[in-house]
């Protein structure tokens, strides 16, 4: 079962946490398909949060497809989001740990940490592409003599 954290100084609204880990959790293959999330009633009481907060990032997590509510049950998950490679016991993970504890004893923070793999993702990974702004096309004269 997820364990959820919330960080009050992110900045980050909190039901976003909370979707945000559960995305997390399905990408490392924490939770998988038939799996039930906590109630909204345990998870006010582990962390201290107002219920339509977590019902709401359920209700998101529901939008999206990846969990599905059955009353009375609870909140299950619908499908996964991981990858073998990315799985918790890959060798793409123990290579990555080990990095992080090679840029900790180089005396890095976490945030430096995380800076310094954000510019790398984000040098690995550019944007998509957006695609054009629309333009309506120039109305002719007759057109508009149409409208009035």
């Amino acid at each position: 079962m997820i364990a959820f954290r919330i960080d009050r100084r992110s900045g980050v609204a909190t039901y976003l946490q909370l979707v945000q880990q559960v995305r997390q959790a399905l990408r490392l293959g924490v939770l998988e398909p038939g799996d039930r999330l906590p109630t909204a009633r345990e998870v006010v009481e582990a962390i201290a949060v107002n219920p339509n907060t977590v019902l709401r990032a359920y209700r998101e997590l529901e939008r999206e497809g990846l969990v599905e509510p059955r009353p009375g049950r609870g909140t299950f998950v619908r499908r996964s989001l991981s990858r073998a490679a990315a799985a918790t016991d890959s060798p793409l993970r123990a290579e990555a740990a080990a990095w992080v504890a090679r840029a900790r004893a180089a005396g890095l923070e976490r945030e430096d940490v995380a800076a310094l793999a954000a510019s790398v993702l984000d040098d690995s990974f550019p944007p998509p592409e957006l695609p054009p702004p629309f333009i309506p096309a120039p109305r002719s004269p007759q057109t508009l003599e149409e409208d009035t």
